[in-house]
């Protein structure tokens, strides 16, 4: 079994230095804040694709368009 191009020996030492280095007690705290941090990301990505597809998001992105090739017309007056 391979996570991350990892075997299970190099799992194993990595978690024993993890072990070595923050102690029994920190583990379970670092691996909650990394799992919490693993969620916000994902959130953060999804949220991204949302205001994409929101209806007025297309709207408000026309309009601006709009504006935009209204202005090189106006500085050539």
């Amino acid at each position: 079994m391979r996570l991350f191009g990892l075997g299970p020996t190099e799992l194993l030492i990595i978690l024993a230095i993890l072990l070595l280095l923050f102690g029994p007690k920190q583990i379970p705290k670092l691996s909650r804040m990394f799992g919490k941090a693993v969620k916000d990301v994902r959130e953060g990505l999804e949220g991204n694709d949302e205001d994409e597809a929101l209806p007025g998001a297309e709207a408000s992105q026309t309009a601006a368009k709009a504006e935009e090739s209204k202005k090189p017309e106006d500085a050539a007056v």
